[in-house]
């Protein structure tokens, strides 16, 4: 069964939709807009390990009170539908208010995978980093040694 442009419209714009309301911490929104499956993966923005969910709302909802005020646009880069996948590759333009930080620019290149689930789809993978501004090859082997930038 292929994905018609009307599917891959509504995906694009609840991914719009959860994006602004992740940022506003309204996780009750975001969680209404896209549903997660079960041994969902997370490549968090602020590095680490993968990490996997079978239930990702708990982990949202201990989020939410350290997110807000903030706003968020897609630029969508590159759409891959094949089949029951559809892969979006997007720069959430992003800014607010996180943990004690001021309102600032939290930016990030996004790759998400989503799975057809009966009439509707299940986000199973989404990789995050803040690396949508350039770094130089010095930068990026300090990352890669894992120095703190001392």
């Amino acid at each position: 069964m292929g994905t018609s442009a009307e599917e891959l419209a509504d995906v694009v714009r609840c991914t719009r939709e959860a994006a602004a309301a992740y940022m506003r911490g309204d996780m009750d929104r975001y969680l209404t807009l896209v549903r997660h499956a079960r041994g969902f993966t997370l490549l968090p923005p602020y590095g680490g390990g993968p990490r996997r969910y079978d239930d990702r709302g708990a982990d949202l909802r201990r989020a939410e009170a350290s997110i807000e005020g903030g706003d968020a646009e897609l630029e969508q880069v590159e759409t891959h539908a094949r089949g029951d996948t559809v892969v979006l590759v997007m720069i959430e333009r992003q800014h607010g208010r996180v943990g004690s930080l001021p309102d600032q620019d939290w930016s990030l290149r996004v790759t998400q995978v989503f799975r057809r689930d009966g009439d509707g789809w299940l986000l199973v993978h989404r990789h995050a980093d803040p690396l949508v501004r350039p770094v130089d090859l010095e930068q990026v082997a300090a990352l890669a040694r894992g120095a703190d930038g001392t």
